[in-house]
C-alpha cells in the first residue's frame, strides 16, 4: 500500500513558455497518476498531439478552448476536459492567462514536461522573450523518447 503524501510546494518549471508545478509524480503514486499544475499565458496553444496517457484537465482560472477528437469545447473556470490516450488533442488559452491543472493516468506526461522543462528563475509568468527556447531536435527527441505524437496545428476556432 502506498504512503500518504502531503505536498506542501513544488518546483516551478518554465515548459515551453508555461510555468509548470508537479504536484505529485508517478514516483510518488507507484505509477498511477500524476497531477500538474499550470498556469499559462494568453495565446499558449501546443499542436494537435497525443500519447499514451490519459489526460483530465480541470480549468480552475481563465478560458481555454480544448479539442479533443476534431471537437472544439470553450472551457471556462470549473470545467473539466478528458482527452483518452492516443487521442488527438490540444488546446489554446483564450483569456490573458488560464490555470490548469491536468491529471495523467497512468503518470508520465510529468517525465515528458520535466525533459524540455528548466528551472523557473520566478515562479511566475512570463519567461523572458529571449529564453528560455528549446531547440526543434530536443523537442523531436523527448517525444519520440515518452511516446508524443503530433497530428498538426490546432483546428480553426471560429
Amino acid at each position: 500500500m502506498a504512503e500518504p503524501i502531503v505536498v506542501e510546494s513544488a518546483e516551478p518549471l518554465w515548459f515551453l513558455g508555461t510555468l509548470v508545478r508537479v504536484l505529485l509524480d508517478g514516483e510518488a503514486t507507484g505509477g498511477r497518476f500524476a497531477l500538474i499544475d499550470l498556469t499559462l499565458p494568453g495565446g499558449a496553444a501546443p499542436p494537435m498531439h497525443s500519447h499514451p496517457q490519459d489526460e483530465t484537465f480541470y480549468v480552475s482560472d481563465g478560458v481555454v478552448i480544448m479539442w479533443v477528437d476534431g471537437e472544439a469545447r470553450r472551457c471556462e473556470a470549473g470545467a473539466v476536459a478528458y482527452a483518452p490516450g492516443e487521442s488527438p488533442h490540444g488546446w489554446r488559452v483564450d483569456s490573458d492567462t488560464a490555470r490548469m491543472l491536468i491529471l495523467s493516468t497512468p503518470a508520465g506526461i510529468e517525465d515528458y514536461m520535466r525533459a524540455l522543462s528548466e528551472p523557473a528563475s520566478w515562479p511566475w509568468l512570463q519567461p523572458p522573450p529571449d529564453g528560455p527556447h528549446v531547440p526543434p531536435e530536443r523537442i523531436a527527441k523527448v517525444e519520440r523518447e515518452f511516446g508524443v505524437v503530433r497530428h498538426g496545428p490546432l483546428p480553426d476556432s471560429q
